[in-house]
């Protein structure tokens, strides 16, 4: 085991509640063969870099960790190296499935496992209405006492969140966090006050492009894309942008700008995988009937991910 592992062992766990839902969260990958068979040392190394570069947080099994492609068992094995090789930085663990009591178990293998917080999405076939994603996440809730950050991202559901639900979701106790796509208005201003009236939650934002500007007019976390594959630039990134620091929070969005280009016009689960080979973190493709990034883009994504090395 590398050297997160090694400040557990020594005691120098970082506080849960101060991280978890705040700062930068960043989603690694999950290396998996093409069965869905967890590559757990390839893992194991990408949660560590992201443990030593100092992230708040890792959002483990998220939609860039594949969560909806693999087994029970699969996501186990993920859960379970991805907390140990953390070294004390929290572990948000993905617990989406199509049936409630499937996620529920999900959950009760997250708890288990050593994960520090929940996140859920309402996947589904059929279209979901308003009160049936609420007994989804109260089912959950009740299964196990870890809080719950829900995961509102429609581009892959099909489920969008109304204000009302999303207020009537802090009914449940242990409901903490809200992780939401990007207003489409940019009104960072307006959702956060709205959301923030009822009680205290944490509400952060994905759409790596737009985040440092969610954290600079206020929101609480970022869940990352980027950074899980460059973590530090990314810590650097939250930390200007939470400071305050308006220019050198310009000056590291545009640096990323170029990757993030790319993410909006190929998606960044595609994008991500290639950067991951051109690295050499490890060779793997995104789940079949998903395809890899066209090699006609390869030299393009060099180009853009050169000033983030």
């Amino acid at each position: 085991m590398g050297p997160a592992a090694c400040r557990v062992r020594a005691g120098a766990r970082r506080s849960t509640a101060l991280t978890l839902f705040s700062g930068l969260s960043a989603f690694p990958l999950t290396p998996a063969t093409a069965c869905g068979e967890v590559m757990t040392a390839a893992l194991q190394t990408q949660v560590e870099r992201l443990a030593d570069a100092g992230v708040d947080s890792i959002g483990l099994l998220g939609s860039t960790g594949i969560y909806p492609y693999l087994a029970p068992g699969q996501r186990r094995a993920a859960i379970e190296m991805a907390v140990l090789a953390a070294g004390g930085v929290p572990i948000m663990a993905g617990v989406g499935a199509l049936r409630t009591d499937e996620a529920c178990a999900h959950a009760e293998v997250a708890a288990a496992a050593g994960a520090s917080g929940l996140l859920l999405a309402p996947i589904s076939y059929m279209p979901l209405t308003d009160d049936e994603v609420f007994d989804h996440y109260a089912a959950v809730a009740a299964t196990t006492p870890l809080p719950i950050c829900v995961y509102d991202n429609p581009s892959t559901t099909g489920f969008s969140f109304s204000r009302e639900l999303i207020l009537r979701l802090m009914d449940l106790p242990t409901v903490k966090a809200f992780k939401l796509p990007l207003p489409k208005a940019g009104d960072f201003a307006e959702e956060l006050g709205a959301l923030r009236t009822k009680r205290s939650v944490s509400v952060g934002y994905s759409g790596d492009w737009g985040c440092a500007e969610a954290l600079f007019r206020g929101a609480d976390a970022w869940y990352s894309v980027a950074g899980g594959i460059f973590p530090s630039l990314a810590s650097a990134l939250a930390r200007a942008a939470r400071a305050g620091n308006r220019l050198e929070t310009d000056r590291l969005q545009q640096l990323f700008e170029p990757l993030w280009a790319l993410f909006r016009r190929h998606g960044s689960l595609r994008v991500i995988y290639a950067v991951a080979c051109i690295r050499g973190y490890f060779y793997a493709h995104p789940p079949l009937p998903i395809q890899p990034l066209k090699r006609e883009h390869w030299s393009e994504l060099r180009e853009a991910i050169a000033p983030l090395s």
